[in-house]
């Protein structure tokens, strides 16, 4: 594993598409339990009860689905300004925006697949209206138990043709870290898992299997029980979400896990992670090996297919 750089602090917010928006707002809100902090154009700024910012996810209204954008806080002004020296040395250079509600002047620049990432450090902290201010004063926000009520944003998945490339882009722009990846027979990387941190992961990246460009695999929020994970499955099938895969437990990175399918099409998943931290500072980077995935997740669920096809936007082929 490459040493640690700590230029990025964490995943800040990820930007969601919808062309369903009342729908996904619906969704998000009463069934998955976020908190809308804004509505501004054509977005609306959501947030989980222990999110310490404004808000880390912007739902927008759009003629497609998919991510429109990946943002990362850095850990300084300076640090930002490192981290797209780094970007423009290796090749990726983008360009300055002014900001967006939430947060201040960011760095945007793309992946080799079309995925648009943000880099930031000028942040709104969470200012909680008199009906969410918590009782206890080191909390973000009162938990309010709407919906499934996740605790904060976890992690992101995208796909892309070429792992490996991804993965050269990962490391060389944001300073991840590999904690876990997947090596095919063939000697294809198909699945990283990056850190920018000491969380086991913030974003992955597995194959593209559907045809397509910049497409996105899933959002996740972190939940504190393995039995809230039980109880969001009961919330799901009584407001007729769509549950592709789970309940059950990840082999990779051991999250007990569920995935849905919110209304636009966009999978979403809940997780519970555990105390499963990286504080090794020469953690290798564990390597799991075509065979070990085919027997499935950590107790023997298999895999279905729409896990690999499924993206947004959808393609021809995975429809």
């Amino acid at each position: 594993m490459t040493e640690p750089c700590f230029d990025v602090a964490h995943l800040g917010h990820v930007e969601l598409y919808s062309d369903k928006f009342e729908e996904s707002l619906d969704f998000f809100t009463r069934v998955y339990g976020l908190t809308e902090t804004a509505r501004e154009g054509d977005s609306s700024y959501l947030r989980a009860f222990d999110d310490y910012e404004h808000h880390t996810l912007k739902l927008t209204r759009y003629e497609r689905t998919g991510v429109g954008h990946i943002a990362y806080r850095c850990t300084s002004a300076p640090a930002l300004q490192r981290r797209v020296a780094a970007i423009e040395a290796a090749g990726y250079g983008g360009h300055w925006i002014d900001g967006d509600l939430g947060h201040g002047p960011a760095y945007r620049f793309q992946d080799p697949f079309g995925h648009a990432f943000e880099l930031y450090w000028e942040t709104d902290g969470y200012e909680p209206p008199a009906e969410q201010r918590p009782a206890l004063k080191n909390l973000a926000q009162r938990y309010h138990g709407q919906g499934c009520c996740p605790r904060r944003l976890d992690h992101v998945n995208l796909l892309a043709d070429d792992v490996t490339a991804f993965r050269d882009f990962m490391v060389s722009c944001l300073g991840s870290r590999v904690t876990e990846q997947i090596l095919l027979d063939n000697g294809r990387l198909a699945g990283c898992w990056f850190t920018v941190n000491n969380k086991t992961y913030d974003l992955a990246c597995t194959e593209e299997h559907g045809g397509g460009s910049g497409r996105f695999h899933h959002l996740t929020y972190a939940i504190d029980q393995r039995e809230d994970v039980l109880r969001a499955a009961d919330i799901f099938l009584e407001n007729g979400v769509h549950i592709e895969t789970g309940p059950h437990k990840h082999a990779i990175q051991g999250t007990f896990f569920l995935y849905v399918w919110e209304p636009a099409g966009n999978r979403v998943e809940l997780a519970n992670s555990g105390a499963r931290l990286i504080l090794r500072p020469d953690w290798e980077t564990v390597t799991w090996t075509e065979a070990e995935r085919k027997k499935g997740q950590a107790w023997g669920l298999k895999t279905i297919e729409t896990f690999h096809t499924h993206g947004t936007p959808p393609t021809e082929h995975s429809r």
